[in-house]
């Protein structure tokens, strides 16, 4: 089964950097007590990139570092106290888009154990952004 290429703005076709299961504890959520105690979340990331010019060189200059996205969100994670996950996953999106060589981006936000009476699952928020596009 073929699938449809994502291309860049010049039509050059992008890449994707998959970076999964960052947890960490934050202080976002609807309720003063979420931003007072804080609760887990996860977060998985998906990176449209062109990977061509390092899958040819085998230098890491010419590609993202995966360890300053990790570090960035992390800490975005951990200190932001917004309302709602969807502000915090699009605060994400957009520091994750200011690193020069990404594309797009789709972030995909777990609320681990959300304060909902008689609900034991989960909330996830999902959303994809490209550069130039307002979050």
């Amino acid at each position: 089964m073929d699938s449809i290429p994502i291309m860049d703005s010049q039509g050059a076709p992008l890449d994707a950097i998959e970076i999964t299961g960052i947890r960490c504890y934050g202080y976002t959520g609807y309720f003063p007590e979420e931003r007072v105690l804080g609760q887990w979340f996860e977060l998985d990331l998906t990176i449209w990139m062109n990977l061509a010019l390092t899958g040819a060189d085998d230098q890491l200059e010419h590609t993202l570092n995966y360890a300053d996205v990790v570090d960035r969100v992390t800490t975005l994670l951990e200190t932001s106290r917004f309302k709602t996950i969807e502000r915090l996953n699009s605060v994400i999106i957009e520091a994750v888009l200011a690193f020069a060589p990404v594309r797009k981006v789709q972030a995909r936000l777990v609320k681990v154990s959300p304060p909902i009476p008689r609900f034991q699952g989960r909330i996830a928020i999902a959303m994809t952004r490209s550069k130039g596009e307002s979050c």
